[in-house]
């Protein structure tokens, strides 16, 4: 049998700098992108003990900008970020037009839906954003734009793996607990139509109307609640976190709880260390001395696609980022243990999706035998079929 010689790493890395470097173009590369942040006030939240971090997401992005640099050096490409933190959703708009008019074309947005259509509109077409924070599905199948590409993950995308996961450990009869928010709403929906999609049974749903202080009655409100037909799990959709973090351990019958609480699908999470995310999260803990979220990731992959474009385009314009991103030449690693790529009908990133408790990885999904034609990355979220836009075209 023919062996062929060990090369190591550095060895790689040497060669394909290298042929980087054949590639440098003569003069010194500016790339300039913005980062636009505007989160609403979540208002007040029984379960508080451990809030959400006031920078995620933009985080994410300034150690992508090193990462950038730490490679585009040899390339002659400098990378840099220029960040607002809008107080309002009319400061989020101004300011993409102030960035716009000073010559970015690049930009990384953390805003809700309503802010990103309205920038997207704003936008036209020499202008490429990535949004990195709105998971609505109306963005990815009637309400796409073309100058947007989404690198959090949907919600249809999160409870298609939630799903997979459940419809593979046969748990298929199902009691559902919807808040009353929008994305409480968006997130049953999508669970809906996952339940459909893998074969589940949602035997009873009741809303969540109470809006007294569960810190003091959940032992005794939550079983009487959960009460009904035999179930296999309860799935709990409270984006907010108002009650869901006091369901687990005080249902009616000794089930699971997943959903938003208790087992949860995440675009990334602190405790995802496989597929060389370890390396990645040391960095993070470095640069921001907290663990990364599902914000901070989608923040950085997306900065990290620019970069991928502009070495592989050899052009940092906003036409050309867009075309390879949207090509089947783009390819990412994105320490999920599959390269990434973005959906050529609506600008999704394609990614799996882990499933997590607050302190371990339980499972990565697409769950092994779910099958698609092209990719079964595809078998999250809305597929092309299922969608009306084609913003590639």
């Amino acid at each position: 049998m023919l062996r062929l010689p060990y090369i190591s790493h550095a060895v790689c890395m040497l060669a394909l700098t290298l042929v980087a470097l054949a590639a440098a173009p003569a003069a010194a590369v500016d790339i300039r992108m913005g980062y636009i942040q505007w989160v609403p006030d979540r208002g007040p939240v029984l379960s508080n003990i451990i809030p959400e971090p006031e920078d995620g997401g933009l985080r994410g992005a300034e150690l992508a900008v090193q990462d950038n640099n730490s490679t585009g050096r040899f390339l002659q490409q400098s990378y840099s970020l220029k960040t607002v933190m809008a107080d309002s959703a009319e400061q989020a708009v101004q300011t993409l037009s102030t960035m716009m008019d000073q010559g970015i074309e690049l930009f990384v947005l953390n805003v809700p839906a309503t802010t990103l259509r309205t920038m997207a509109a704003t936008a036209g077409d020499k202008v490429l954003l990535f949004n990195a924070g709105a998971k609505d599905d109306a963005l990815r199948i009637s309400e796409c734009s073309p100058n947007t590409l989404h690198t959090i993950a949907s919600y249809s995308m999160l409870t298609d793996a939630l799903a997979q996961w459940l419809n593979s450990r046969r748990w298929n009869d199902i009691f559902l607990i919807t808040g009353p928010t929008d994305q409480d709403i968006q997130w049953a929906e999508g669970f809906r139509r996952a339940s459909k999609r893998f074969n589940l049974d949602i035997v009873t749903e009741k809303p969540w109307t109470f809006d007294g202080d569960l810190r003091r009655t959940a032992s005794k409100e939550l079983p009487l609640f959960t009460q009904g037909a035999d179930y296999d799990a309860v799935v709990v959709a409270d984006v907010r976190g108002d009650f869901g973090e006091y369901v687990p351990y005080n249902t009616w019958l000794p089930r699971p709880v997943i959903g938003t609480q208790g087992l949860t699908p995440v675009t990334w999470h602190r405790v995802v260390e496989a597929w060389g995310a370890a390396q990645l999260q040391s960095r993070f803990r470095d640069l921001a001395d907290r663990g990364m979220n599902d914000l901070d990731y989608a923040g950085w992959i997306a900065v990290r696609s620019i970069g991928e474009a502009v070495t592989r385009a050899g052009s940092p314009a906003s036409g050309d980022v867009r075309a390879y991103v949207l090509s089947d030449q783009f390819q990412l690693d994105g320490f999920k243990g599959r390269k990434l790529s973005y959906r050529s009908w609506n600008g999704q990133l394609r990614q799996p999706i882990p499933l997590v408790h607050p302190r371990a990885l339980v499972a990565q999904t697409p769950i092994e035998g779910f099958l698609h034609p092209k990719t079964d990355l595809d078998t999250l979220g809305y597929d092309a079929p299922e969608s009306t836009c084609r913003i590639s075209r």
